[in-house]
């Protein structure tokens, strides 16, 4: 399967509701579903290699196979652009992935479910596997949080900040993927190819001329509550998502960049003694965050997923 069907799930909000777009890989009857939940400024299409791998492993593995789901998050990729900009904060997208999981769930009943969330993924994780009352069809079995924790470091909030909701316009996507590269090496060694596979779901035409120069795919304006955000505030969030965390029954295993200025080492300690006492796994050479692309990233994910 080298590509994914395009899916869509209504889901509510304060205004009319929003349609949420999601990327399917696998079996579409497989009762072994994976969620895959990318981060702040990315889209679902992040997933492809990973979600390739699983589907080739589980295969081999299991008659059964696997559902790889990877949605973008409302704002990104192929989703609507919420109509309230408040929207855009991570109990709404819990919600959504509460929506999501219902509407697969109703389409083909889940029997194992996983989550592999990179970033604002993982904390989209962190609060749905926390709260053991939530809807869910089934409990999440096996949690993946890459490069994400309860405590993220200020200077990092600062750093994204600096970037998001500036979506710019280039005239091919190679001049993109260059853009994106001077703000995204912390993601460490790609090839070409790899980081303009990457790169090209990020994109979308500025106007429909055959003609028309590119921008980023998000809506700017999930900036505006991300901008709201102090330094106070995200302590005091961090006493809830570390409650959050030790309230996680799943499997959880934490993939983190030796060089991530977000996650800090101590904190990926710290979560190996506490909550779900999570496996820790670091990558050399890689900051905020590992895209899950590389042969020993991709490896102890699906190992961890499949083993």
């Amino acid at each position: 399967m080298t590509e994914p069907s395009l899916n869509y799930v209504m889901c509510p909000d304060a205004a009319e509701g929003h349609r949420m777009a999601y990327w399917q890989w696998g079996e579409s009857d497989s009762p072994h579903v994976v969620l895959c939940v990318h981060g702040l400024t990315r889209q679902g299409r992040d997933f492809d290699v990973l979600a390739q791998a699983l589907v080739a492993q589980a295969g081999v593995a299991s008659s059964v196979g696997i559902r790889v789901i990877c949605p973008d998050v409302a704002g990104r990729g192929e989703s609507d652009w919420l109509k309230d900009p408040a929207g855009y904060q991570v109990p709404a997208y819990a919600a959504d992935m509460l929506s999501l999981l219902a509407h697969v769930h109703a389409q083909s009943p889940i029997g194992t479910l996983d989550w592999v969330g990179t970033s604002m993924g993982g904390l989209i994780g962190i609060v749905v596997c926390g709260q053991p009352g939530l809807p869910l069809p089934v409990p999440v079995r096996k949690l993946v949080l890459n490069d994400v924790g309860p405590a993220l470091q200020w200077q990092a909030i600062e750093r994204i900040g600096a970037y998001l909701g500036k979506s710019g316009h280039f005239n091919t996507v190679q001049e993109a993927a260059d853009a994106m590269w001077t703000i995204s090496q912390s993601f460490g060694p790609h090839t070409p190819e790899q980081w303009l596979a990457l790169s090209q779901p990020m994109l979308r035409p500025v106007s429909p001329a055959a003609d028309s120069a590119l921008r980023l795919h998000y809506d700017p304006a999930i900036a505006e509550p991300f901008k709201l955000s102090t330094k106070e505030g995200a302590q005091q969030g961090e006493a809830v998502l570390w409650q959050l965390y030790d309230g996680i029954q799943a499997q959880t295993l934490v993939v983190r960049g030796a060089e991530s200025d977000l996650l800090s080492l101590e904190t990926a300690q710290a979560m190996t003694q506490r909550g779900p006492h999570a496996k820790l796994v670091q990558f050399e050479g890689v900051g905020h965050a590992p895209t899950l692309i590389a042969k020993d990233q991709r490896a102890a994910v699906a190992g961890f997923l499949l083993g």
